[in-house]
């Protein structure tokens, strides 16, 4: 429990010490990989909802709904986490991936990313509380932004970021943000438990 202590001034003010007795940085990893692949699961949904609203169809990609690169598709004719899971094969065992190899590879790797990225939250979170303090907007946003808007395109997985559609970035973004409010929330709840 915190301490509590008068100052000089008769103000009062809590221990830092007991402030600190509630950080756990392994169990904020714990809960923001949980998260994280919660999020990541809600994120590819949304996408795939919002990809069938907008052209009546389903991915016709390996990974189909399952890696939420549906609006790269559709615009690129090409998804990311299958470019990314064929360069990773070609230095490792020597070959591309089949179709089947793809529809195991490409989601795992998003969903690898996605647990990553919710647990590295998870430890920023317990030193930081203002990294939580949007409910989760500003990490998905984050996100958004460092992955899909300079990442992705900076090592060759998608056409620049310019090169796409305002409903392109308004999609990745809207599902960035459903990821980045998911793993907060999940987030919140296994941290609580711990």
């Amino acid at each position: 429990m915190a301490d509590s202590m008068m100052d000089g001034d008769g103000a009062l003010r809590h221990d830092r010490r007991a402030v600190d007795d509630h950080r756990n940085v392994a169990a904020g990893i714990v809960a923001g990989l949980i998260g994280g692949l919660v999020g990541t699961w809600v994120m590819t949904e949304f996408q795939a909802l919002w990809s069938t609203a907008a052209d009546g169809r389903e991915s016709p990609w390996a990974a189909g709904r399952h890696d939420s690169r549906d609006r790269q598709e559709r615009r690129e004719g090409r998804n990311a986490n299958e470019v990314a899971v064929h360069a990773i094969a070609r230095r490792t065992i020597d070959r591309p991936l089949t179709r089947e190899e793809l529809e195991i590879a490409a989601p795992a790797l998003h969903y690898a990313f996605g647990g990553t990225i919710g647990a590295l939250y998870g430890a920023l979170s317990e030193m930081s509380p203002a990294v939580r303090a949007l409910g989760g907007v500003g990490w998905g946003t984050a996100v958004w932004v460092g992955a899909d808007e300079i990442a992705v395109p900076l090592v060759g997985l998608s056409r620049p970021a310019a090169d796409h559609p305002l409903e392109t970035h308004a999609q990745a973004l809207a599902a960035h943000v459903v990821y980045g409010v998911t793993t907060e929330l999940v987030r919140r709840g296994v941290r609580a438990l711990l």
